[in-house]
């Protein structure tokens, strides 16, 4: 299991990335296909900000949906820990969900014979053009600029995607902590996004591309 640390604005003194691969070092129990873990550690310089001023963002990137979670607190060493319990909980759900799916796997099985179907994603084509400097072009690639005139800061990344249903895009959803998660419908091929609405109610937004 490699461990990548790496600093956004900040330096990463080699204690830090020792204490770091210590603590995931249990991770791989939870998650035995883990290839790399990635650790982005970022300082926030806004005196005002103190009391969150480290954030740590933990990714697992193994062989199935990429789990993420972060946190932030006044120093690195307690972010590393709230962010590592977050990756645990969800970890322990990405678990739960690959034996739901073997157990539906195994019944349908035991039924009836299933045709399997190629849905390898694709990576999209980038065009280029006159800003073709502000758009990533490898997986997990991200850009940023500033909008001109404005103090806001635009983060571009590229992700890859597989077309999935909608609950398998709210498990993903969970998995990586966020409010909404952008998917293809495998059934509809639409760009889809699926959002966070209150408690445990979900929404689904689709594009219709064949609009003029």
């Amino acid at each position: 299991m490699e461990i990548v640390v790496v600093g956004r604005h900040t330096e990463v003194a080699e204690r830090f990335r020792r204490h770091v691969e210590d603590k995931l070092a249990k991770v791989s129990q939870l998650a035995p296909g883990v290839q790399r873990i990635d650790v982005e550690v970022t300082h926030e310089k806004n005196p005002r900000l103190a009391d969150v001023a480290e954030k740590v963002e933990l990714t697992v990137r193994a062989k199935g949906p990429v789990v993420r979670a972060e946190a932030a607190a006044d120093d690195r060493y307690g972010a590393l820990d709230l962010a590592l319990d977050k990756l645990n909980e969800r970890l322990r759900r990405a678990h739960d969900r690959r034996t739901r799916t073997k157990r539906r796997g195994d019944a349908l099985n035991a039924a009836v014979p299933v045709a399997v179907e190629d849905t390898a994603p694709q990576q999209p084509a980038v065009e280029q053009d006159d800003d073709s400097d502000l758009i990533p072009h490898a997986l997990g690639e991200a850009v940023e600029f500033h909008i001109s005139g404005s103090p806001v800061v635009i983060r571009n990344k590229l992700h890859q995607g597989a077309p999935m249903n909608a609950e398998e895009a709210i498990d993903e959803m969970e998995l990586v902590g966020h409010d909404f998660f952008l998917f293809i419908d495998k059934v509809t091929s639409r760009p889809s996004v699926a959002y966070r609405r209150r408690g445990w109610d979900y929404g689904v937004i689709a594009l219709d591309t064949t609009c003029n």
